[in-house]
């Protein structure tokens, strides 16, 4: 047999190098998706890398104390830190957010937008009294409670995963 002699015909010549087309313009078209893939995973990584935050803190430096008689809502200033990771504290993400506060001799509310969600009376006249309260809250785009609080389970959402602020002071 001659060893140079065509053993593929035209038709099917024709056959391959259409089929080798498309597989190359699928091949470019996956590459450009894995990318833009690529570009989102590191978006949403450096945006959750950037919401660490984490905090607790108490009223009082040290001791015992008093914070009012006031007749009027007050905004609580922290001035005990025990830790502070990441500085004003914003949920990273919509979800459901669990808070909790307690004390003695004490009327306190947790507000979220403004709104009372839970309110607590302690009063301690002569015994060991406490009260302690706690809620989940679905926090959403712009949501701020006047508690720290801490993310139980993300939601899910079609919006971009944006900052859900959770005021506090210290």
């Amino acid at each position: 047999e001659d060893l140079f002699s065509p053993n593929v015909n035209i038709t099917e010549r024709q056959k391959l190098e259409e089929t080798l087309d498309n597989v190359l313009s699928e091949n470019e078209a996956l590459k450009t998706k894995v990318r833009d893939l690529q570009n989102k995973l590191e978006s949403f990584q450096n945006e959750n890398e950037a919401k660490k935050v984490a905090f607790s803190a108490g009223l009082l430096e040290s001791g015992t104390g008093h914070t009012g008689p006031t007749n009027i809502p007050k905004t609580l200033v922290y001035k005990k830190v025990f830790s502070n990771i990441g500085g004003v504290s914003t949920a990273p993400m919509k979800g459901a957010y669990y808070f909790r506060f307690y004390g003695t001799t004490m009327a306190v509310s947790l507000l979220k937008n403004g709104a009372t969600q839970c309110s607590l009376h302690a009063w301690k006249p002569v015994s060991n009294g406490n009260a302690s309260n706690s809620v989940v809250l679905t926090l959403e785009i712009a949501s701020y409670t006047s508690f720290n609080g801490f993310l139980i389970f993300p939601l899910e959402t079609s919006e971009s995963c944006m900052s859900y602020p959770v005021q506090y002071v210290m």
